[in-house]
């Protein structure tokens, strides 16, 4: 095994660090798309295209992978030029923009996964999805709860994630409703998940969704292994059930 990667023996054989290092990964969305991108190159995947039209805000240094001197500047850029500084020589690509009706078709080509980390502010999340069903590419849903990481997969011949609801706005919190109704029913109860669930409901403001840093590391946690297990050919669970990592439990 190559001296970069001498670590990760006896976790990841040579036959599979080679495999995956030209998995493709579509980065959909750099806001916690920007941990998932580091752990997975670091991890040996080098091979990803970052697409996304966001500036960076002083707002997102609490959780995402960016720093003071980059606010301002583009996401999928910043992103880009730090994967580059950990590994010259993996293939990174970037694209400073929104994913939309007009580029999605052809942003997916030659894809072997994708990460859908686009904001549900219209139905372009649903629209990605279904492209990447007719294209039979698996899809990565990682979202922030706080103290805990959360990922599920959309299998290309199995459930679609707009089977819970179709409409987009609210979706984070319709999904987190959903991971609570799950731990209800099989008595496994996330109480501290119903807290937060219920106190953001009563907010005054229209204001996003809180979010921590340590959740965007256990989500990178779990997207990494997730696409190495993708890549290698392993079981995985795909939608309805899910992976939650908590350090509350």
């Amino acid at each position: 095994m190559e001296q970069r990667y001498c670590r990760n023996r006896l976790y990841v054989s040579e036959r599979e660090q080679e495999i995956i290092k030209g998995f493709r990964i579509l980065l959909g969305g750099a806001g916690i798309g920007s941990i998932v991108a580091e752990c997975a190159l670091r991890f040996g995947f080098e091979n990803i295209t970052i697409v996304d039209g966001d500036k960076v805000e002083e707002s997102n240094l609490n959780r995402q992978n960016y720093t003071y001197a980059d606010i301002g500047r583009y996401k999928a850029e910043c992103l880009t030029e730090r994967l580059r500084a950990i590994n010259p020589d993996a293939h990174i690509e970037f694209r400073n923009e929104f994913i939309t009706q007009n580029n999605v078709d052809e942003t997916l080509e030659n894809q072997d996964v994708a990460v859908n980390a686009l904001d549900f502010k219209d139905e372009m999340p649903f629209v990605f999805d279904r492209l990447c069903k007719e294209k039979n590419i698996p899809v990565l849903h990682p979202y922030n709860f706080g103290w805990a990481g959360f990922l599920t997969i959309v299998d290309p011949t199995g459930c679609s994630l707009s089977d819970l609801s179709d409409e987009p706005k609210g979706f984070e919190l319709k999904v987190a409703n959903y991971v609570a109704g799950y731990g209800a029913f099989w008595q496994h109860p996330k109480q501290w998940l119903e807290k937060i669930i219920n106190q953001y409901k009563t907010e005054n403001a229209v204001l996003p969704p809180p979010q921590l840093s340590v959740a965007s590391w256990i989500t990178a946690g779990l997207c990494t292994n997730a696409i190495f297990h993708l890549a290698t050919g392993k079981p995985m669970k795909y939608f309805p059930k899910f992976y939650l990592s908590s350090l509350l439990e």
